[in-house]
């Protein structure tokens, strides 16, 4: 059975905006020009709050040009929660995907986010994010280590955020709960559904480039989920302090493996060089016939085969870009 003979899971996507006239375009193009295959998107609505730039300007456009493309204005601004529930009161789609306005989905996220309630047992879904900065400063280095870690987390126990999924089975989501996509997360398993990860539907954002931006934001995500452990007994995956510290003991060991390589290299680099040295200046041997690496003399279609299907032993990195090529 074709993906075309198989009815399209239906889905509404919510943007929650504040001054976001930087990305909205391009995030709404982004929605816009999803490839979709078992799935469909039948409204894209953004919540604007109390917007001061030229955020409603550029939604106003978008949805002058396209119907399904519809815009809520708060006049002042209450909270992502308050917007998500606005949210929640238009959508008319069982499935429902939160995006947060400062992001930016690949072309296959919603299809892959979303695919995974062909399972009826299936009541969330979580994107993995990536952030484009690069790593040229410390902030932007912590900023890739941890989402990094995040990533191995969520292989094991999903911790979602940035752009998540789930089937719409509550009305609204408490005023004084901060940490969104964990609530959602606590309900979801409280009636008895999964949880999932779908590392192959990527969500883009920048990190934070300073110290106290990067701080504000981990002390607001540890505060709010301290708070729903407390009041809604639920604790996600990023607080268990076991799992978050193998995981640093694994990136830990890879940097001790890597600079021990590195010496090794080192070594055997400047060892070759004072060979290749001797050998042009002392014997006069300009290797016009030289010696061969045999154990470079393979069948390089077979090792490239096996090496693809053992991809798993490969850097997250390497995998990830891979997965985007094809």
């Amino acid at each position: 059975m074709t993906a075309h003979s198989i009815d399209k899971i239906r889905c509404s996507v919510g943007i929650t905006a504040y001054n976001e006239a930087a990305n909205i375009g391009s995030l709404l193009a982004a929605l816009l020009d999803q490839h979709l295959h078992e799935v469909e998107i039948v409204e894209i609505i953004v919540v604007a709050s109390a917007c001061t730039d030229r955020t409603v300007e550029i939604v106003k456009e978008y949805v002058a040009q396209q119907p399904h493309v519809k815009l809520i204005e708060q006049e002042r601004r209450e909270g992502k929660t308050s917007a998500i529930n606005l949210f929640l009161q238009a959508t008319s789609a069982d499935i429902c995907v939160l995006e947060s306005g400062d992001t930016l989905p690949h072309e296959y996220a919603i299809e892959h986010l979303v695919r995974m309630f062909r399972d009826p047992n299936v009541g969330m879904v979580g994107a993995q994010k990536m952030v484009v900065d690069t790593p040229e400063h410390i902030i932007g280095l912590l900023s890739h280590l941890r989402l990094r870690m995040e990533h191995e987390l969520c292989l094991e126990i999903p911790r979602l955020g940035e752009m998540i999924a789930f089937r719409k089975v509550f009305d609204q989501i408490p005023p004084d709960v901060a940490m969104d996509e964990a609530f959602v997360e606590a309900i979801v398993v409280r009636q008895g559904m999964q949880v999932r990860y779908a590392p192959d539907a990527i969500v883009y954002n920048t990190g934070p480039t300073t110290v106290s931006d990067f701080m504000r934001q981990r002390r607001r995500n540890h505060a709010g989920h301290l708070y729903l452990k407390h009041k809604y007994g639920y604790k996600v995956s990023s607080i268990q302090n076991r799992r978050v510290a193998r995981i640093a003991f694994k990136e830990l060991w890879g940097i001790v493996r890597l600079v021990w390589v590195l010496v090794l290299l080192a070594f055997i680099e400047a060892t070759s060089r004072v060979l290749g040295w001797y050998d042009f200046a002392i014997k006069r041997d300009r290797h016009v016939v030289w010696n061969m690496a045999w154990t470079q003399k393979q069948n390089v279609k077979d090792v490239r085969q096996h090496r693809e299907n053992g991809a798993s032993t490969e850097s997250f990195t390497i995998q990830k870009h891979t997965q985007l090529e094809r």
